[in-house]
C-alpha cells in the first residue's frame, strides 16, 4: 500500500496534508492579539506586535471621539534568496485597523504610545471625576 500519494506538483499530498490549516481554525490571522488593562491612574492597550517597528503603526482619535490604531506591513521582498522559493508564505500581518470607544474619564490630550519588545503600548491616563465634570458639554434647552 503506498501511503504517499503524488498530486499533480511534485509536493507529495502528506506535505499538502501536513500545510492545510483544514485541521487547524484560525480566527482573523491579520489581526494582532490585544490586552485592555485597568487600573486606578489609567487605561493600558497592549497590542502583540512582533517583528514590526513603530513606522507601522498609526494611533490616534478619529472623528468620533474613539481610539483608532492601525498598523500596516509591507513584504520586502529586496532580500529574496535565489534559487529559493517559498512553497507556503503567512509570516507577515498586512493590514489591521481596531477603533475603541473611549471611556469619559479618558484625558485625551495625554494619549500616548510606545513600542517595546515586540509589543505597541498605549496610555490613556484616567481624569478626576472633577475634571470629567468640566469637559462634558451640557446643552442649554432653549
Amino acid at each position: 500500500m503506498n501511503l504517499i500519494r503524488r498530486n499533480q506538483n511534485w509536493l507529495p499530498d502528506v506535505f499538502s496534508d501536513l500545510f492545510s490549516n483544514d485541521w487547524m481554525t484560525r480566527a482573523n490571522a491579520t489581526a494582532p492579539a490585544i490586552n485592555v488593562v485597568e487600573s486606578a491612574n489609567d487605561y493600558r492597550i497592549e497590542v502583540a506586535a512582533p517583528g514590526m517597528t513603530k513606522d507601522d503603526f498609526c494611533v490616534h482619535i478619529d472623528d468620533e471621539n474613539n481610539l483608532v490604531i492601525s498598523m500596516e506591513k509591507k513584504d520586502d521582498n529586496s532580500e529574496k534568496n535565489e534559487g529559493s522559493l517559498y512553497l507556503r508564505r503567512e509570516f507577515s500581518y498586512s493590514k489591521f485597523e481596531q477603533k475603541m470607544i473611549l471611556p469619559e474619564n479618558a484625558d485625551k490630550e495625554k494619549i500616548s504610545a510606545k513600542m517595546e519588545h515586540g509589543v505597541l503600548n498605549v496610555s490613556i491616563p484616567k481624569m478626576n471625576e472633577e475634571d470629567v465634570k468640566k469637559s462634558m458639554k451640557v446643552i442649554e434647552i432653549c
